[in-house]
């Protein structure tokens, strides 16, 4: 018999597939070591890359509470690198991102984009894991546009810390906005996460559905 949605994974699930989230945590303390040694600006490092080294503590120590499926834990390791790479050039400076505006002559530096493309992206599949394993919405047709509405609202909250934060250090927190003269910046911020999100569940429900089934849940 499958558990019921809240309950906890199938007999001997919590020590199954070990091997994954083991092999992208390494991947992502790599670098972070990396992201770490002589970034762009010390302060923006701390600021950009605290959500992967909180990352960092909980995929090990979560695992035998709540054990995600492998298609979490490759998102949310990407999106930490993601954060990691940012931190370590700043969002308007990543090299390979210079390179693409010069080539295609855009007006900036669109690294930025991307992170807040992951912003929507990561967190829509993480919400719809956990929404789906231990809340009464499995089966809901509520569930997706809950789903993005927490990821909206986690963005929104993003971009309340970044106003905080320029508040408290001023010109400090330059690099940590990105802005890069773009007025309507927060909105774009907004508007990917939006799209991400949409996306992420456009593209992965069914594969997620699937590993949740193979992990001992009924699929969705």
């Amino acid at each position: 018999m499958t558990p019921a949605a809240g309950t906890g994974p199938a007999p001997g699930a919590r020590t199954a597939g070990l091997g994954i989230p083991v092999a992208l945590w390494v991947m992502v303390a790599v670098v972070t070591l990396w992201s770490a040694i002589g970034p762009k600006d010390r302060f923006t490092w701390w600021l950009e890359a605290l959500p992967a080294l909180v990352v960092l503590v909980l995929l090990p120590a979560l695992h035998r509470r709540f054990r995600f499926t492998t298609l979490a834990y490759i998102l949310v390791a990407a999106h930490a690198m993601v954060l990691l790479v940012g931190a370590h050039y700043t969002y308007a400076e990543v090299p390979l991102f210079d390179w693409v505006r010069d080539t295609f002559g855009f007006s900036r530096n669109h690294y930025d984009r991307v992170g807040h493309l992951m912003q929507g992206f990561t967190p829509a599949i993480v919400a719809r894991e956990v929404l789906l394993r231990r809340s009464p919405l499995a089966g809901s047709r509520w569930l997706p546009f809950l789903v993005v509405c927490f990821c909206l609202a986690f963005s929104a909250f993003y971009e309340m810390i970044e106003w905080w934060v320029a508040v408290a250090s001023g010109d400090e927190a330059v690099a940590f906005l990105a802005t890069q003269g773009d007025v309507w910046d927060t909105q774009w911020d907004m508007f990917l996460a939006l799209v991400g999100a949409t996306a992420a569940l456009a593209l992965l429900s069914g594969l997620h559905g699937r590993q949740l089934g193979r992990m001992g849940f009924p699929a969705r």
